[in-house]
């Protein structure tokens, strides 16, 4: 592990992986201090929101780099194919999951989500939302694990 992409590897995993238990710690301090829990998720989310740009880059480099450092073989470790669902549940989740909990909020308007139609439907989305994370945040150990 002498090369700079390699070094750099572990510092995106380090990053990821990390930003992944720390956000999701954070939120659940935020939900538990705050009396707003309005408040709580909209900046829950904006953390959620930057910490999906970190998961895609990380994903993207690091995918790029087992590539590049072990050709077609990279295609055999369980490290890159944690990797890909990783970045496919980061995708899932920016691109598909989170514009639907925010379309039910903005549904919801001018009363809290929480408090209108779109409760069980928002309960259910955001349901699925922590599922994914946790999984995430479950493979980022596989990742940490196997990385080397």
């Amino acid at each position: 592990m002498n090369n700079w992409s390699a070094k750099f590897a572990w510092i995106v995993i380090t990053l990821w992986v990390g930003a992944l238990w720390t956000t999701g710690g954070m939120a659940y301090v935020l939900f538990d201090t705050l009396e707003d829990k309005q408040l709580a998720g909209q900046i829950a989310g904006k953390f959620f929101h930057y910490l999906s740009y970190l998961g895609m880059f990380a994903a993207g480099y690091l995918l790029l780099q087992r590539l590049f450092a072990f050709g077609t073989k990279a295609l055999k470790q369980g490290y890159f194919w944690a990797l890909v669902l990783m970045l496919l549940l980061v995708l899932a989740g920016h691109y598909g999951i989170q514009p639907l909990l925010a379309q039910l909020k903005a549904d919801a308007l001018p009363s809290d989500v929480m408090q209108s139609v779109f409760s069980d439907r928002f309960k259910t989305w955001h349901g699925v939302a922590s599922i994914a994370y946790l999984i995430q945040c479950l493979l980022g150990f596989v990742v940490v694990l196997r990385a080397k």
